[in-house]
């Protein structure tokens, strides 16, 4: 008798998914995920990335957010993808950590865009996409980014292949095969850490259109390995060698329990991890720390990032680019401390060359605390010594915006105008409320390509 893979196990409940079997919890959920997407392409639109990217595109039949010009299905997921990551801004999963939204709502829009699915297959299509990324993200903790391999790319080409063969409704046949060749397409390297480039701002878009590509590969018959996962020289064997995954949790409690809906919304444009210590620097502004009193800045942290968000300790004091800056913890605390503030304006050419920001940023230390429970909770540490001898000392066991201190519907639509209005759209409520409309729609397309507002 035939064992089933673990392809072949996912394959079959993503096959047999309806959407009555999607909570109305994880339902808002995924609203809420589209929205932020929608609105972070929004804010994206005018970036010397983005034009890169869309200089580069080929064109045809599907939207770029933002932009009046058509492009490819898969150029389309690759944009909005880029354009969704590319601040730093956008979803994050505390325990693996992995940033869904920017892969599976891209990839999944495409497909719904180019085959007029209702809005039905694209609420299903999304969730389930979400929901995969995240329980691939707990099987391996740490390891990926050890490898040198940036999880969101990697795990990100497997999901967006599920969440788009869901949306198109393909078989459970299909559906593995579109996990077997993901495998085969999935990369994105974290080197960009060492100078600042921007590779990793499109590593979200080229999972997406990847993902998208594997899928509709799957749909027409290209057969992929079964033992994509767990095979002798499967997924995790190349990209995560230095442990054994915890496979279990691929399928503990799957299509009863939705742990995509502990997704974290960022408050902070820029690193997950970076996030608790900025609100720790921010309260011990509100409560009496002066920056121009500070001599010394001390955080306690996770080993587990230290090479991403600390190391070179020098280059992190003082970012050699401003998108260097949302991976630097020194740099962060500064902003928290200087300017009580961290927004999309705050990561700038001119902030890293402000010397009351540079000159926090180069009194920061720090020390690896071995009881850190990274990556299943993130937090923020930081202690200041005054140039007169008083301590001053701020812990936060968790980022806001997740399970703890969640956003609520309003904060997310709050972020969503904002981020639209740092765009330059005039009207940000009608997309707004275009968003909210898809789900619903019985023919998402028409109301997909409103998303391209006229520049």
């Amino acid at each position: 008798m035939h064992e089933e893979t673990f392809s072949e196990q996912l394959a079959g409940w993503g096959a047999g998914l309806s959407p009555r079997d999607i909570p109305a919890e994880m339902a808002a959920k995924a609203e809420a995920i589209l929205i932020d997407v929608v609105g972070l392409c929004l804010a994206a639109r005018q970036t010397d990335y983005v034009a890169s990217v869309l200089q580069a595109a080929e064109r045809g039949n599907n939207i770029a957010i933002g932009h009046r010009h058509r492009l490819t299905a898969a150029d389309a997921a690759l944009l909005n993808g880029t354009a969704a990551h590319g601040e730093d801004f956008d979803d994050t999963f505390e325990g693996g950590p992995v940033h869904s939204g920017a892969v599976i709502v891209p990839a999944v829009l495409a497909i719904a865009e180019r085959e007029n699915l209702s809005g039905e297959r694209v609420l299903l299509g999304i969730a389930a996409g979400l929901e995969v990324m995240c329980r691939l993200g707990l099987l391996t903790p740490k390891a990926i980014h050890r490898a040198g391999f940036h999880p969101t790319a990697v795990l990100g080409s497997l999901a967006a292949a599920f969440a788009v063969g869901v949306a198109l409704g393909v078989d459970a046949k299909a559906l593995k095969d579109g996990l077997g060749i993901a495998g085969s397409t999935a990369s994105g390297i974290i080197e960009y850490l060492g100078d600042g480039s921007w590779t990793k701002r499109m590593h979200a878009g080229w999972s997406a259109q990847s993902g998208l590509r594997a899928a509709l590969l799957g749909r027409a018959g290209f057969v992929g390995p079964a033992k994509v996962l767990e095979g002798e020289h499967g997924f995790f064997k190349a990209f995560a060698p230095s442990v054994a995954p915890r496979y279990d949790k691929l399928f503990e409690g799957l299509g009863q329990r939705w742990i995509s809906q502990t997704i974290t919304f960022k408050p902070y444009p820029c690193g997950t991890m970076v996030q608790p210590y900025i609100d720790c620097a921010l309260w011990l502004a509100d409560n009496g720390v002066a920056a121009a009193e500070v001599s010394k800045i001390h955080c306690l942290t996770s080993e587990g990032y230290v090479h991403r968000l600390w190391e070179p300790l020098e280059l992190k004091r003082s970012p050699p680019t401003s998108y260097a800056a949302k991976f630097s913890t020194p740099f962060g605390v500064a902003l928290g401390l200087v300017r009580r503030r961290a927004g999309l304006a705050d990561f700038s050419d001119e902030a890293i060359a402000d010397p009351a920001l540079l000159d926090i940023s180069r009194r920061v230390t720090y020390e690896i605390d071995p009881n850190d429970p990274y990556p299943d909770r993130f937090t923020g540490h930081v202690r200041v010594e005054t140039h007169d001898g008083r301590v001053f000392e701020r812990r936060q066991d968790h980022i806001r915006g997740g399970v703890e201190a969640p956003l609520s519907r309003e904060d997310v639509h709050a972020k969503f105008l904002a981020n639209a209005a740092y765009g330059g759209i005039g009207n940000p409520q009608l997309v707004l409320d275009l968003c909210g409309r898809i789900f619903h729609a019985p023919e998402s397309a028409p109301l997909i390509a409103q998303f391209a507002v006229d520049e």
